[in-house]
């Protein structure tokens, strides 16, 4: 029996020739049911397809370019941390051939209803095969991009989205728990800001804290957690995190306070330091990402995340997705690492 060619498939599927010749290429711009469709009938019809080609090519050759949509932070940006993810992936695409274009993008701004915007016309003007987002943006958003280009997340995870995560271990934070366990506080609560887009890796690393706290027999108050619960209104500024976490340090007994961040528990120990409370004297305080102190502040104990081999990961894990655009959704943790900074103490001996 003749093997049957693309024409014969483009008139099977009443596509074009050049829709039958991307399915078959796994190219990222048709749409996964058409190409489930396209090769469900050429591997039926015995149809030889030639091996997809790899990224990787001669250095004679033109880059394959990606493009990076940093989500800007309103913190500090020199407590930022997506320099050195950024840092990971341009090292990672200078061994892989591939030309990184990088836009920096408040999330915020971006109307998902408005294509004739900016950073979608820069999208399709330097022809992005992919794109790796850095912080959190509207799902709705990454839902229209991911329509038009593979897409892999860095650091967010978007629960309803077929989009591959390559994210830290939030679960860390457990070990954190049980330190401070072991220091003496019975009383450990929990800090977030208040975000505008995004916020679930807070979520997260709460879910990972609340675990610690049961792991370890320590008591749970909603009231210890800032930004967390829905019904409860939202702590906005960090001068409001800052005067609910004195109270509870003072009327509570709450005696340590886990921080999401690094950015904020610098901003709190300042904070708190600015209404008479010293830490670690009075309360002991860990962060999460491992930044470098800024200037006039104690190494702050918290988990180190490797975010150069986020960098690297993501953009592998890109490549691979441009070329098997169709595989199952991939979620990759890199762990953390412990910092034993100056930042906690044993409990107070009146609390203990």
């Amino acid at each position: 029996m003749k093997k049957p060619s693309q024409k014969q498939l483009a008139r099977l599927l009443n596509l074009s020739r050049t829709t039958i010749s991307r399915s078959l290429s796994n190219h990222p711009a048709i749409h996964p049911d058409t190409r489930a469709k396209v090769q469900a009938l050429a591997d039926k019809l015995g149809y030889n397809k030639t091996p997809t080609r790899v990224i990787r090519r001669s250095r004679q050759s033109t880059p394959l370019r990606i493009g990076v949509l940093v989500g800007m932070p309103l913190v500090n940006l020199g407590m930022a941390t997506f320099p050195a993810v950024l840092q990971g992936i341009r090292d990672r695409a200078a061994v892989d051939r591939v030309d990184v274009d990088v836009i920096n993008q408040d999330p915020t701004c971006l109307d998902v209803e408005n294509l004739r915007q900016p950073v979608f016309q820069r999208i399709r003007a330097n022809d992005w095969r992919g794109a790796i987002l850095i912080y959190p943006f509207a799902p709705e958003v990454v839902d229209q991009i991911s329509r038009k280009i593979s897409i892999v997340s860095a650091l967010t995870e978007y629960d309803h989205l077929q989009i591959d995560t390559v994210d830290t271990d939030h679960s860390d934070i457990i070990g954190v728990i049980g330190r401070l366990a072991r220091l003496g506080h019975r009383r450990v609560g929990f800090v977030t800001w208040h975000y505008t887009v995004g916020g679930r890796w807070a979520s997260r690393r709460f879910a990972s804290y609340a675990e610690g706290l049961f792991q370890h027999g320590l008591e749970f108050d909603p009231a210890w957690t800032m930004n967390i619960h829905h019904e409860h209104a939202a702590l906005v500024t960090h001068e409001s995190v800052a005067d609910h976490v004195a109270r509870q340090t003072r009327e509570a007994g709450v005696t340590a306070w886990v921080c999401a961040a690094d950015h904020q528990a610098y901003q709190l120990i300042a904070d708190l330091r600015a209404r008479g409370i010293e830490t670690p004297r009075d309360c002991s305080i860990t962060g999460f990402d491992g930044i470098v102190p800024p200037p006039g502040m104690p190494q702050l104990t918290t988990l180190a995340v490797a975010h150069a081999d986020i960098g690297g990961s993501a953009l592998s894990r890109l490549l691979n997705r441009i070329l098997h655009p169709t595989s199952s959704r991939r979620k990759i943790l890199v762990e953390t690492s412990l910092i034993e900074g100056a930042t906690i103490a044993a409990a107070p001996p009146s609390v203990t």
